[in-house]
């Protein structure tokens, strides 16, 4: 059941379009925290707590059994949490959007729509939700390939007036 619901949340960090570096276990772990989705809970039961990083560990060791050194706390706030904030699958601090970046009360939270989604994992609505969902919300993948086409262009660009990049 266990890694059954972690092959589950990577199938739905994947169709949600996240890049491949946020597809692995780490990421798999923050998404099953945000939702506070034990092993033996369905998807519909997916919730939405106000949930910090070092929380986010302690769920993942206590519900999963995997255990992260405390020095690993960056690397998943870094490299799971940014990119779910950027991507729109999660929200930070929106209980106090005036709390300061490195508060040590920093929390996230999944957003409305994304949990609406999420919640209809493995039923016959999940696919005819998911397109709505995709056709309204970019793709943090579409995104970044979006901003690297930008930047190609603008140096493109900048050459072709004679400026140097």
């Amino acid at each position: 059941m266990t890694q059954q619901k972690i092959e589950e949340a990577l199938q739905i960090l994947k169709a949600l379009g996240l890049p491949r570096a946020q597809q692995n276990e780490r990421s798999a772990f923050c998404l099953l925290a945000l939702l506070n989705l034990t092993p033996e809970k369905p998807w519909s039961e997916a919730g939405a707590p106000l949930i910090g990083i070092t929380p986010i560990m302690n769920f993942t060791a206590l519900h999963y059994g995997k255990k992260y050194a405390p020095n690993s706390r960056e690397t998943f706030r870094r490299y799971t949490m940014h990119q779910f904030v950027d991507s729109g699958l999660a929200l930070y601090n929106p209980d106090d959007l005036s709390r300061p970046v490195n508060s040590p009360h920093a929390v996230y939270q999944i957003e409305q729509a994304a949990l609406s989604l999420i919640q209809l994992f493995g039923t016959d609505a999940w696919t005819g939700a998911l397109y709505k969902y995709l056709g309204i919300q970019k793709t943090l993948a579409e995104r970044y390939a979006q901003e690297r086409g930008a930047q190609q262009n603008s140096g493109a660009f900048k050459k072709w007036l004679g400026f140097s990049t």
